[in-house]
């Protein structure tokens, strides 16, 4: 309940008043991200954490100028691998194998299966499912976020291409897929800090197959 309850609180900022979340914060907020599941473990993406201001202050014009993207503490930028390639694939795979200590013949099968699927298909079609995993990652994020009390603002309304330049993604192999403030609402210019939060009843939500 306690779950459910923070979640109930949350909701997508509009107005943030510049106050700093605790790092340790942060790090259990990004652990839950890093925790999150992926499609074959591979984790395709990385998380770009920027607490400088004159950088959030370079970012906001290219995000529809929104506050929060210069008032909150920490702007959380996921980035998406830009393709599939054998070299990532393997390293996970190899990871994999190192921290368990052992290799399985299923597992290994299921790494040349990969490998002779994903490298090579359409590279913007790679994208597209690794900016999918993202928003897996960014959902944990959000409920970490409101289980340690902090307000987010999930925020695809930016400019993806300006951004890549900004952060030099394309260089890392990386393209930016979703934005995520973190800091405190400023209650008194919140508009929607008040407000009801609204969600479909379950019954047209959820269909119950026995």
């Amino acid at each position: 309940m306690e779950l459910l309850d923070k979640l109930n609180w949350r909701y997508a900022t509009k107005a943030m008043n510049g106050e700093k979340v605790a790092e340790e914060k942060i790090e259990r907020i990004l652990e839950a991200a890093r925790l999150a599941p992926t499609s074959s473990g591979l984790q395709p993406f990385e998380i770009f954490v920027v607490k400088n201001q004159q950088l959030k202050e370079k970012i906001r014009p290219i995000a529809w100028n929104q506050s929060v993207i210069t008032d909150c503490s920490h702007l959380l930028v996921f980035a998406a691998w830009d393709t599939y390639t054998a070299d990532r694939i393997n390293y996970m795979f190899d990871l994999t194998n190192n921290i368990r200590g052992f290799k399985n013949d299923g597992w290994e099968n299921y790494r040349q299966m990969l490998l002779s699927s994903y490298p090579q298909k359409d590279a913007e079609e790679n994208f597209n499912h690794a900016a999918k995993q993202t928003y897996i990652a960014l959902s944990q994020a959000i409920a970490a976020a409101a289980f340690e009390g902090v307000d987010t603002t999930p925020i695809e309304g930016f400019e993806p291409d300006a951004l890549d330049e900004i952060l030099g993604l394309r260089e890392k192999g990386l393209r930016s897929a979703v934005l995520l403030p973190l800091g405190y609402r400023q209650i008194d210019e919140d508009w929607l800090v008040n407000l009801v939060k609204v969600r479909k009843p379950m019954s047209d939500l959820v269909t119950i197959i026995n």
